[in-house]
């Protein structure tokens, strides 16, 4: 098959190839197309399952969380994660989309995972000057399910939410369960003991071309459907500039090469992460010519 990636652990992940509902109007005359890493699949239901196929050949599939997870190798590392809030009583599950971002699809990742940039790209919305610092938080590895959470996340913000009437402090968790795959969980504005749940995969079309697809799991009374997707979509259309003009598109993984601060300890961990997992696909690798 003609995946264009050398990066067998990339290869053995579950990568999503967009939302399930892509595949309602598909047909073995007519299947649903798109690209990652670098090769062409085309996607139908069959039998009520869904079907991926690259250069004629089955390649396998799931549909998971209203996605569709496809295994490049057909040797999945793991089982997909766990997604629990997906499936609890009184959340909202609304599918965003995606948006096409020219970058690496593990830049997409980090920058999900960065609460400096609130102030200064989502402002009046996320963050706001002069409030700027980023309170110390805890990282953690989850030996168990090979993951990265941060914990006791906090940080001020205006518009917490498209529901939002006034600013918050936010409590903030972070996870990080595929190079590919994150998810935020944030104080739901309508139920401050709760957390609204935001999910992040990104399909990597290549190297530098990805689709960075957002699945809310929001606890939100007030808000239409097409609020909360029109709200997610500002966040990501004000990133996405900022992505794009990152030189080198692929993200460094040498120590050095490009220098933390303290309020990047999530940054710092997801890269040592992946330096860990031999990860190479949208990466320049630590020691590359």
């Amino acid at each position: 098959m003609t995946f264009q990636c050398n990066d067998q652990s990339m290869l053995d992940d579950w990568l999503t190839v967009g939302p399930a509902s892509r595949l309602a109007s598909a047909t073995e005359a007519r299947p649903f197309q798109t690209r990652l890493l670098g090769a062409e699949v085309s996607l139908l239901r069959s039998g009520g399952r869904p079907v991926a196929r690259v250069d004629g050949q089955d390649v396998m599939v799931l549909e998971a969380y209203s996605y569709l997870w496809v295994c490049p190798s057909g040797k999945p590392r793991r089982t997909l994660f766990a997604f629990p809030e997906f499936h609890e009583e009184g959340r909202r599950i609304i599918d965003c989309d995606g948006i096409g971002v020219a970058t690496s699809g593990l830049r997409m990742v980090e920058n999900f995972l960065d609460m400096g940039h609130f102030p200064y790209v989502h402002a009046n919305y996320l963050g706001q000057v002069p409030m700027t610092e980023v309170p110390e938080y805890d990282v953690e590895i989850d030996e168990v399910n090979d993951e990265i959470w941060a914990k006791n996340c906090r940080f001020f913000q205006p518009r917490t939410s498209k529901s939002a009437t006034t600013g918050i402090e936010v409590g903030y968790r972070y996870r990080v369960m595929q190079p590919m795959s994150a998810m935020l969980y944030k104080t739901a504005f309508s139920r401050p003991q709760e957390q609204d749940a935001i999910g992040l995969f990104v399909q990597p079309h290549d190297e530098e071309h990805i689709t960075a697809f957002c699945l809310l799991a929001y606890y939100d009374d007030v808000s239409t459907d097409t609020d909360l997707i029109s709200f997610q979509h500002t966040i990501f259309g004000q990133d996405k500039p900022i992505l794009e003009n990152q030189v080198p598109a692929r993200m460094p993984l040498e120590r050095g090469v490009e220098i933390p601060t303290r309020c990047d300890a999530m940054s710092v961990a997801y890269r040592r992460w992946l330096t860990e997992r031999g990860t190479s696909y949208g990466a320049i690798a630590a020691n590359a010519p």
